[in-house]
């Protein structure tokens, strides 16, 4: 309600026409009258009755006005308190409901519980701090009110044992003056909503504020594909200062490969406009993606994030996200692709099943397998594959690295890989270390040279072979009776 009638008062500053206003009622039916009623109340008292009457008056609105302004600004801190232990209280229940697996992984249940407690408490005491100065400011309103009636009407009983004055006109006064305060109060009533009401807004004001950092440029044009060529010539990044990613040359259909913080997925985020680099260019078909509209760029763009998040929606609708016009044929033909079909159907609801907050009911495998589905289903011209099949078995690996090779036939297709075996075939192949490519080539070449590529082809055949002795030395240990 406080909001409502805080919209209703200021809206019509918006309004070439005040009478077009939905708000305009409150000025002219409340805060009009409220204010003609003073000046008339001091004009009469004091040309009827006596000066003294009018200075009654005029002492009694003024200090009643300043002491309301003044209380309600100084309520404003507690306000805005209250407002921020209700954000952390509620972001600190949600938090902990979000990730109740991690909670009870490591048994930490009373301990989010004292959280919340704690954030709950804190919330109270700002609460009872408003509380407590709204109770001021309506006794010292009360106050004044009770001190200017309480003025007038000795006034006016003296002057009446003076004979100055009648009883009726006794009656009058305290009649006028009553009638007066309350219109008096829902002014000061106004008054405290409408600030209340914009401290409560302060962190939607503080939205409008923000700087958007991705922006188009003035008549921007559409991104015209062609063969998918992709650029980067020059590109110079960085997400704090003191680390920096570097591209020096171009690079074209490639995988990237590199150990975790090289900068990989840097290239993904670069290419789909979620950042501007801060040197050079990326060029598409010889078009510079910063000068482009961003719609236009990412409508060609498809990728599968190495952490697949899904809506708390069905699955059908999770797929569909990829294009929303897709019918239900269509959405079930992405996910033979992405080899999800069979095992959806397995579920009792099948296509229906709601995969709860963040894709929590589904299995990393699955949810990954979702998003290369909703992937296949957007059919974009430059795929970009960011770890897609890190969650997945082997035997589902092959499958729908099979499919993904349909998919990406006459594709520019960016794949970010940590496991080589994944990645032999590609066209070329970029190795980034420390945010650098330090080497690029086909696999056969890379393994030639024995650098940095050839050392993790070694290492990850190493641990292989590692993990499959040690697999087939437990299996006759595992099949023994133990009476």
């Amino acid at each position: 309600m406080g909001l409502e009638r805080a919209i209703n008062v200021f809206v019509p500053i918006y309004y070439k026409n005040i009478g077009e206003a939905p708000g305009a009622c409150y000025i002219v039916f409340s805060i009009v009258p409220t204010i003609a009623d003073i000046v008339i109340g001091m004009v009469y008292f004091t040309s009827v009755f006596s000066a003294w009457f009018g200075l009654i008056i005029f002492v009694c609105m003024s200090l009643y006005l300043t002491l309301t302004i003044f209380i309600t600004e100084w309520r404003t801190k507690y306000r805005r308190d209250m407002n921020t232990r209700d954000n952390e209280a509620k972001s600190r229940a949600v938090d902990s409901l979000l990730n109740f697996e991690t909670v009870k992984y490591y048994n930490a249940e009373s301990y989010e519980v004292n959280r919340f407690n704690d954030a709950i408490v804190k919330y109270q005491v700002s609460e009872w701090k408003v509380s407590a100065s709204l109770g001021l400011l309506n006794q010292t309103q009360n106050l004044v009110i009770g001190l200017g009636l309480l003025a007038g009407s000795l006034l006016c009983a003296y002057f009446v044992t003076e004979n100055k004055l009648q009883v009726g006109d006794f009656v009058l006064f305290g009649t006028y003056i009553i009638q007066l305060y309350t219109p008096l109060n829902w002014f000061g009533t106004y008054y405290r909503i409408i600030q209340k009401s914009f401290v409560d807004m302060e962190n939607m004001f503080d939205l409008f504020h923000e700087e958007q950092e991705v922006k188009d440029v003035e008549n921007a044009s559409d991104l015209r594909l062609e063969g998918g060529k992709i650029e980067f010539e020059n590109v110079h990044f960085s997400y704090v200062d003191g680390w920096e990613f570097v591209v020096s040359k171009s690079l074209f259909l490639c995988v990237q490969v590199g150990p975790s913080g090289s900068g990989k997925s840097t290239i993904i985020r670069l290419l789909f406009r979620f950042y501007d680099v801060r040197g050079g260019c990326i060029r598409i078909d010889g078009q510079d993606i910063s000068q482009v509209k961003q719609a236009s760029l990412r409508a060609h763009i498809g990728v599968v994030p190495q952490d697949t998040v899904l809506f708390n929606d069905t699955i059908a609708n999770n797929i569909r996200y990829g294009w929303i016009p897709a019918t239900d044929q269509e959405i079930q033909e992405a996910a033979r692709a992405a080899d999800i079909h069979d095992r959806i159907l397995s579920f009792p609801d099948g296509y229906d099943t709601q995969v709860g907050e963040r894709g929590l009911k589904l299995s990393g495998g699955e949810k990954q397998r979702v998003a290369i589905a909703r992937t296949i289903l957007k059919g974009p011209h430059i795929i970009l594959l960011d770890e897609a099949t890190s969650a997945l078995d082997t035997e589902t690996e092959r499958n729908i690295q099979a499919s993904l090779a349909k998919v990406c036939a006459h594709r520019t297709t960016i794949v970010v890989a940590h496991r080589l075996s994944t990645v032999v075939g590609a066209d070329q192949i970029l190795v980034l270390k420390d945010g650098h490519i330090v080497e690029r080539g086909r696999h056969e070449e890379l393994l030639q040279k024995g650098g940095v590529y050839a050392g993790m082809w070694l290492q990850q055949q190493t641990t292989d072979e590692g993990e499959s002795k040690e697999h087939q030395t437990e299996k006759p240990q595992s099949s023994k009776k133990v009476s």
